[in-house]
Parts: structure tokens; C-alpha cells; sequence
């Protein structure tokens, strides 16, 4: 019973049909179980002719197929016809529902092959999309490998140029050093998510710890809204480093966040950095800011004040993802 029931539950996915006899012996007991069901009914109402075998054709149809279908549709038909039980005689207004009948199961028949066709192509395309994420998962490693043997290439080539600059080689040696550990916790948090003070702490070490301060309780984020926090918070810091607070020898950063029942708010304010006199137009960086929150029900303000930039982050934290 449980191997029939699984046979059946393939054939109506579309998974792998039966074999013809097992569809024939199938539609056989649905249209006898049908005939029965008729005899039963008979005894209450003798007019009732094909009533009994619409349930046998969308069974059989999707047990075997749509030509089992067609098989069960017919024979049931037939029977309808042919056999009579108490007084009832075929008419012309049998053959009329006759008619019927077939239009009925014609549109049933077409139902069932319509929802299997559906279920496999829902299969072809969940395949064809697990395929490319594990494609896309390769290549994400292999360019984060290319970016790590590069960074350690860069940090060899400059050891043997600076060798005789100690004073200089101390202060980019731990610069490369925490970019490296920026790029590991990137690829780390693409699974598991991370704590948002640790993400901070990599993305502006490389700055100098004492540039800036952090403010706020330790908040787990998960994987997707890590992800994109940190693509946020790179930008920021390479704008600050650039043109903001960390090009300027006195420039201070000033990071903190809240949370409110699911709602994050993170701010962003510089200060003692160069007063930024004019805007330009906004490019990639700004455009990211600006609607890399809009998955997760948030948004981004930033302003540019006399003391410097100014950023609020507002979004959804994932339940779970």
C-alpha cells in the first residue's frame, strides 16, 4: 500500500509515471470502485449515469497520465450507457449528459496535465537555480582565494621594499593585516552572520582604533543583513578615509546603534573632518547607501554637515533567513 501510494505520488508530480500495466489495473479499480458507488446510488436516485465516474478519471489521469485518462473517460462513458440499473433505459437525454460527461473529464484531463506540466517546470527551475548558486558559490571562493594571495603578495612586495624603513613598515604592516582579516570575516558572515561591534571593529581598523568609538549593545545580525551592513559600512569608511573624517589628522568617527522591538538604527557621524563645501553628483557608493536597506523595509538619510558626514541606517532585523 505505502509503495502504491508512493508510485502515485510520482506519477502525479510527473516524477516518474507507472509502468502501462500498473495504470491499466489502477483505472480499472477506479472505474469497477466507480461502477459499485452507481449500483449503491441506484437504489435512490436511478437517473444518476455518470456521476459516479468523474472521480475515477481524475484519479486514473493522475495515476497514469492523460491517456490513462482518456481510457477511464471513455470506458466510464460506455458503462454509463450500457448498463442499467433498476428501470432506467438509455434515452436521447442520456446521451446528451453523455456529452456532457466527456466535455467534463476533457477539462479535468487537462487540469491534471496542466498542474503536472506546472510541477515540472518548477523542478527544472528550482534545479537550474540550485546549480547556479553552487556556481556562483565557487566562483565567490575562487575570486576571494585570487583576493587574499594578491593582498599577501602586495604585503610581501612591500615588507621588501620597506625592510630598511622599519618606522614606515610598522605602520602599514598592521594596516594590511586588519584588511585581511576585514576580507575573511566578509566571507565568514556570507553563512553565518556576525555581531555588528566585530564588523565594525574590521571594517575600521585599518583606520586606527583610536579614530573612532562605538555605542550600543552587542546585536547578532544574520547572514544577508550582515552581508549588506558591511558593503554599507565600506563604503562609508573608504568615503571617510578619502575625504572625510579619517583624512584629516584630528578627525573623529562616532558609530552607534539602537534597536526597537525588530527595527535597527545605526548612525554614522564624523567630526573634525574637512567641511565639504561641495556635493558631486552621486555615484555607485551613494546609490548604495541609498538602497541597499530597501530589502529588509529600511532606509538610508545622509547629510553633509559642516562637522562632517552624517548617516542614519534604518531597518527590519530577519527573524530568521
Amino acid at each position: 500500500m505505502v509503495k502504491l501510494v508512493d508510485q502515485f505520488r510520482k506519477g502525479w508530480q510527473g516524477v516518474a509515471p507507472p509502468s502501462l500495466g500498473l495504470s491499466l489495473v489502477f483505472a480499472a479499480v477506479c472505474l469497477l470502485l466507480a461502477t459499485l458507488a452507481r449500483w449503491g446510488l441506484a437504489h435512490v436516485r436511478p437517473d444518476v449515469y455518470f456521476t459516479p465516474y468523474f472521480p475515477a478519471v481524475f484519479f486514473a489521469a493522475a495515476f497514469g497520465g492523460f491517456r490513462i485518462g482518456i481510457l477511464t473517460a471513455i470506458v466510464g462513458g460506455v458503462l454509463g450507457v450500457v448498463l442499467n440499473f433498476g428501470d432506467a433505459f438509455a434515452d436521447r437525454a442520456r446521451f446528451a449528459l453523455l456529452a456532457l460527461y466527456w466535455a467534463v473529464c476533457a477539462l479535468t484531463i487537462w487540469g491534471v496535465e496542466h498542474y503536472r506540466a506546472m510541477l515540472v517546470e518548477q523542478r527544472r527551475i528550482a534545479k537550474r537555480l540550485i546549480e547556479e548558486e553552487d556556481y556562483r558559490k565557487l566562483l565567490v571562493a575562487e575570486l576571494q582565494h585570487r583576493l587574499k594571495n594578491k593582498l599577501s603578495t602586495v604585503h610581501a612586495v612591500l615588507h621588501q621594499v620597506l625592510h630598511e624603513q622599519p618606522q614606515v613598515w610598522s605602520r602599514i604592516d598592521p594596516r594590511l593585516r586588519s584588511l585581511a582579516a576585514t576580507d575573511d570575516l566578509i566571507s565568514r558572515i556570507d553563512n553565518t552572520g556576525c555581531d555588528i561591534r566585530d564588523l565594525l571593529i574590521s571594517e575600521l581598523g585599518p583606520y586606527g582604533h583610536v579614530r573612532f568609538t562605538l555605542n550600543g549593545e552587542r546585536l547578532f545580525l544574520p547572514a544577508k543583513l550582515a552581508v549588506t551592513l558591511s558593503l554599507m559600512f565600506h563604503e562609508l569608511a573608504t568615503n571617510a578615509g578619502k575625504y572625510g573624517a579619517f583624512s584629516s589628522p584630528r578627525g573623529l568617527l562616532q558609530v552607534s546603534w539602537t534597536v526597537s522591538d525588530d527595527r535597527l538604527t545605526i548612525t554614522w557621524d564624523e567630526t573634525e573632518g574637512p567641511s565639504v563645501d561641495k556635493v558631486s553628483a552621486p555615484g555607485f557608493g551613494t546609490k548604495l547607501l541609498k538602497s541597499a536597506l530597501t530589502a529588509f523595509d529600511g532606509k538610508s538619510e545622509i547629510s553633509y554637515l559642516k562637522t562632517g558626514l552624517h548617516c542614519i541606517m534604518q531597518c527590519r532585523i530577519p527573524r530568521s533567513e
